[in-house]
């Protein structure tokens, strides 16, 4: 794979760490979503009409304006679902779980779907994923204390909702590979930014919401994640431009390590030495098997 692609993917991947990590921390996740995508729209909507009307101002097929309106929704229906894990569970569980469940649905598309054939190295990684979640989760933990009687604080549906954003990313991710090689990748941008700008903001003001626009203290953080955001973002739309998806997909979640490490150790999620080392451990499997999906595109 191109030494570029890599690069553009792994800068990509620390970015939106740091964006996880300002809405995990935000008082109210789904607003500083909210405000952090109004922003991205802000900056990514007069650039991508620029960047559209200095290449010839040629008109956009209907296709790839469908492909970026879509991509838009899905993109607010993920933040929704991303919000609702992080109000239910720590940053070094729900994050691995979200990122590492995209590439194995993915997968799961290609053989079950389109009849494509996996290598030793791709059903090495397939595993390396399902053993990283068993690990993080530790589900027989649950399975023991509801046999013997006890009471265990419970996750409050942070595994489903985390596993609910996988298939979100998985799905946006799909339609992006597509949607840019139809339209230059600062309009498509444009088109999915301001759809999913205005379902998130109509969120928001559902929900009663909105006077989190007024307040600076609100806004700040969450527009500096909006710009970190809409970075990653591009990036990645640039290498899906020009590398396979199977490649691209997975080796976005090599930052994964981080988002667990960060999670477990400077957010003190851990409970102890012990339980940081299980989740970094667990989310290095992860990437792992994303790692050897990626090989064996």
């Amino acid at each position: 794979m191109d030494p570029l692609v890599i690069a553009l993917v792994a800068v990509s991947g620390v970015l939106h760490v740091a964006w996880n990590v300002r809405i995990k921390t935000a008082g109210d996740p789904l607003l500083a979503a909210a405000i952090g995508l109004v922003v991205g729209a802000i900056i990514i909507v007069p650039l991508g009409a620029a960047v559209w009307w200095l290449s010839g101002a040629a008109a956009l097929p209907a296709d790839g304006l469908a492909l970026g309106l879509a991509s838009g929704v899905i993109e607010a229906a993920y933040f929704v679902l991303l919000a609702a894990a992080y109000r239910r569970g720590d940053l070094s569980v729900v994050y691995p779980v979200a990122r590492g469940t995209a590439p194995l649905i993915l997968v799961g598309v290609g053989v079950v779907l389109l009849g494509e054939r996996l290598g030793t190295a791709g059903w090495i990684g397939v595993a390396c994923l399902l053993a990283g979640f068993l690990v993080l989760q530790r589900p027989w933990l649950a399975v023991r204390a509801a046999l013997s009687g006890e009471r265990r604080s419970q996750p409050g549906g942070a595994l489903a909702f985390a596993v609910a954003t996988g298939v979100a990313i998985a799905a946006y991710t799909t339609v992006d590979r597509v949607g840019t090689r139809l339209i230059d990748p600062v309009p498509y941008a444009a088109i999915l930014w301001a759809s999913g700008s205005l379902v998130l903001a109509g969120v928001v003001v559902a929900t009663r919401r909105q006077t989190g626009f007024r307040d600076p203290a609100v806004v700040r953080p969450a527009a500096i994640g909006g710009i970190l955001t809409l970075a990653a973002y591009l990036l990645v739309l640039y290498a899906l431009s020009v590398a396979p998806l199977t490649a691209v997909a997975p080796l976005r979640e090599s930052a994964t390590v981080l988002a667990a490490a960060w999670g477990a150790l400077r957010l003190g999620e851990a409970v102890s030495r012990g339980d940081a080392t299980r989740r970094i451990v667990a989310s290095a499997v992860i990437v792992a098997g994303a790692i050897l999906l990626a090989l064996d595109a």
